[in-house]
């Protein structure tokens, strides 16, 4: 009779080589779902997460494309697994969007897959990724106008996509009988199962090679390791309670009233804990972020600054905490609508979790980047006679300064970390009904400082169909949203969105519908970054590159550095210049 031997001791070097063949079987899932992808969300915007949990939903290894994702699955799979206790099987594919039922907002449906090895579940192979669809009231699952989660979409809790390997009929039905865009999410569901699929059989060969025992001690192991760098990060902020509080541009119902997010950062004992009591109640429209957005939020916030090396999983996640009142705009109570929470209220919580530090560890933080302000579009495409659902990722705004570096140009919002790709232009024209006219760096966009902000962009297109339905989301169009500076810094401009029907300009606002008909011209002016550290301490030869490079007016150069140059010559007037730095 044959005995099993448990392993007790793993090489450092086994370790880390198991660790990261996990991070790389993440990346193959994501990589999985570029290839395979029928909508650009997924192909060209690479929005999605992918990830690993073990046998105990402990998170693994991920692979952050969008990293405002990263710290919801764990809330997906624990949601699916508690559903289904006792009811989970080899070929099982679990399916689930609902946001109060363990998601972050509708549009990102997970796909989960169990693992099993020799009859025992050793891994969950999942993803999580944003549909062009899903039904609801809304453009690509945005409606501003939402007063209930039901307006914004159809909510499926955790269920069976796939029943012991065998399609669930009727749930696949009932989903693609209550999306507008069938086509779309048919393939984007698939193309998700493909991927958890990829990342079961990478999964089933590193347990072959090294067996279950091994690769659980190396997890064990990264953990450890994971919670000592947190920690370790941590205790380089000044024990202590920092206050901070930043604002949601509006609900789209209420688009008078600010809605603030209020939030002490408490560090202790190399522990950290965000709170955001005192935090607005939650809102009428749907800005509303679940727990999961909210500390996924908070989370992100930390890693981009004091703990930017550290591999995110169960490990670092020892060290941190939140506390998220009950019936606010961080934890609203079901069924408020939550669908604009991944964008505008995100972007909210990462910069009051920036400014908190800041007031700790300045040197580690940066600047506020500009806040995302784009359509959904959704309409038929008479080039391809195909109905199309898509968001306008091009116009991304500029990343905010930090000591020492100017910030990244055209990154787009900080919940991406510079992961979302701005899609090819003449791809985008080919899938929708549009033409772009400009597609450029907006000059004077970014924040002034000693290091100033990123570029914006200024993003105008034509349209060529009719009956086009538009949702345009986000923020920053408000005085008390733009980009922050830090550090005596300047903030960068309010964003400028117009419409264009005619000889008719109409001001756009956030989380608003609008309406395209063919000729119709929309432009985006989207802000830089924040600037960091005072404007007179920029070299004179940084600020003249400025110029002569576009990216600053010579007025600009004057009012904001101090210094006076020529726009023909680009010569600068020393004497002006040392007068007025003086």
């Amino acid at each position: 009779m044959d005995t099993e031997v448990k392993i007790s001791s793993i090489d450092p070097i086994r370790v880390s080589v198991i660790g990261s063949r996990l991070d790389a079987i993440s990346k193959e899932i994501g990589q999985t779902m570029l290839r395979t992808s029928r909508s650009p969300i997924f192909s060209e915007a690479r929005d999605f997460v992918t990830a690993i949990f073990d046998k105990d939903l402990r998170l693994v290894a991920q692979t952050a494309y969008i990293p405002v994702l990263m710290g919801a699955l764990p809330y997906a799979i624990r949601s699916i697994a508690e559903t289904f206790a006792g009811d989970v099987n080899e070929g099982d594919i679990f399916i689930l969007n609902d946001p109060y039922r363990g998601n972050n907002h509708p549009p990102d449906i997970n796909i989960a897959k169990p693992v099993f090895y020799k009859g025992n579940i050793e891994f969950w192979s999942i993803c999580k990724g944003h549909h062009a669809d899903v039904g609801g009231g809304g453009v690509a699952g945005y409606n501003p106008e939402a007063r209930s989660v039901w307006e914004e979409c159809i909510r499926i809790p955790p269920a069976k996509l796939y029943d012991a390997g065998k399609p669930n009929k009727a749930l696949w039905d009932t989903i693609l009988l209550n999306v507008h865009l069938p086509f779309l999410v048919e393939g984007d569901l698939h193309c998700e199962v493909g991927a958890v699929t990829r990342g079961e059989r990478s999964l089933l060969s590193l347990l072959n090679k090294y067996g279950p025992d091994q690769v659980n001690l190396a997890i064990d192991q990264i953990f450890d390791a994971s919670e000592k760098q947190m920690r370790a990060a941590i205790a380089t902020v000044p024990d202590g309670e920092y206050t901070a509080e930043r604002f949601v541009d509006h609900d789209g119902i209420n688009k008078d009233k600010m809605i603030a997010v209020r939030l002490t950062v408490r560090v202790e004992n190399e522990d950290i804990t965000f709170d955001f009591s005192g935090s607005d109640p939650q809102a009428a429209g749907y800005v509303n972020s679940p727990v999961p957005n909210t500390l996924s939020s908070a989370y992100l916030a930390l890693f981009m600054s004091v703990g930017s090396e550290i591999r995110f999983n169960e490990g670092a996640l020892r060290a941190l905490h939140a506390v998220a009142p009950a019936g606010t705009i961080v934890n609203p109570s079901e069924p408020a609508p939550v669908t604009g929470c991944t964008i505008n209220t995100a972007q909210t919580i990462i910069e009051a979790a920036w400014l908190a530090l800041s007031q700790a560890v300045p040197d580690k933080v940066d600047a506020g980047w500009a806040r995302w302000c784009a359509p959904a579009t959704m309409g038929m495409n008479p080039r391809t006679g195909r109905l199309f659902g898509d968001i306008h990722f091009m116009c991304k705004g500029g990343g905010g300064a930090s000591k020492g570096l100017d910030g990244w140009d055209h990154m787009g919002t900080v919940v991406c970390a510079g992961g979302v790709r701005a899609p090819d232009p003449e791809l985008h024209e080919l899938v929708n009904p549009y033409t772009i006219l400009q597609y450029e760096y907006w000059p004077d966009s970014a924040g002034a400082g000693e290091w100033r902000g990123g570029m914006g962009t200024i993003y105008r297109w034509r349209v060529d169909a009719d009956n086009i339905a538009v949702a345009n989301f986000g923020g920053g169009n408000r005085e008390a949203t733009v980009p922050f500076g830090l550090e005596g810094g300047k903030p960068a401009p309010q964003h400028r969105l117009y419409l264009k029907k005619g000889d008719e300009t109409i001001d756009v606002d956030a989380e608003s519908f609008y309406d395209y008909s063919t000729g119709d011209i929309f432009e985006i002016y989207q802000s830089g970054g924040g600037g960091f550290g005072d404007p007179l301490r920029r070299s004179v030869e940084r600020v003249k590159d400025d110029v002569v490079n576009g990216l600053i007016s010579a007025d600009k150069a004057r009012e904001d550095y101090g210094v006076v140059i020529d726009p023909e010559s680009f010569n600068v007037d020393e004497a002006k210049t040392r007068a007025l730095r003086s």
